[in-house]
């Protein structure tokens, strides 16, 4: 697709598909304390919710953002990372897995983030994407926590070839990220675990 997208002049026609499948619930988890837990490119699809919800900020409870990345280099949003430590309505911690000379953050994987915060599970929703075995480890921690699976939201990422249930590419189970997903609660996860 990249070359494709660089053999195009400007004034070409360009077809483009989505969004597929589901969303973050936004409405639902207004009054709500709220929790980020991003790593790396799994950041992009968390800014979408926290935005909005950023831009409505007197309808929800606290707002914490965790962000991990590999390296000080890898982190994405640099400058918007910056406005958010700036913030005085938020909390936002970032963690890098191996630091560099010019890091001064916290050195760990994003769940040693976790020791910094409290927060109140029965009153709190939790969002977290990013790499398949950082999920694993979000949602053990905030399980053991006290989260309840329907206040631990995440998504499963699959190659989503048709993009409407067709062609199976995507089916984990009986489901279909393209269209029963990505996004979804633990509770609906714990019945696909055998297969995610």
């Amino acid at each position: 697709m990249t070359n494709a997208l660089h053999a195009k002049k400007e004034g070409d026609l360009v077809g483009v598909r989505g969004p597929l499948g589901n969303h973050f619930p936004f409405e639902e988890v207004m009054g709500y304390d709220i929790l980020f837990v991003g790593g790396g490119i799994g950041l992009p699809p968390l800014r979408s919710l926290i935005e909005p919800m950023l831009e409505a900020r007197e309808k929800f409870g606290r707002i914490i953002i965790l962000y991990g990345a590999r390296t000080p280099a890898d982190r994405v949003y640099k400058s918007w990372l910056t406005e958010l430590e700036k913030r005085d309505d938020i909390e936002f911690m970032q963690t890098v897995d191996v630091g560099d000379e010019t890091w001064t953050g916290n050195v760990g994987v994003v769940t040693t983030l976790f020791k910094k915060i409290t927060v109140e599970p029965s009153k709190t929703v939790a969002f977290t994407c990013g790499p398949p075995i950082m999920i694993k480890f979000v949602i053990q921690d905030l399980l053991q926590m006290g989260f309840d699976g329907d206040h631990i939201i995440s998504t499963l990422e699959r190659y989503m070839k048709c993009g409407v249930g067709k062609c199976g590419h995507c089916a984990i189970g009986h489901k279909y990220v393209c269209t029963d997903g990505p996004v979804f609660s633990f509770t609906q996860m714990r019945a696909l675990r055998e297969q995610w």
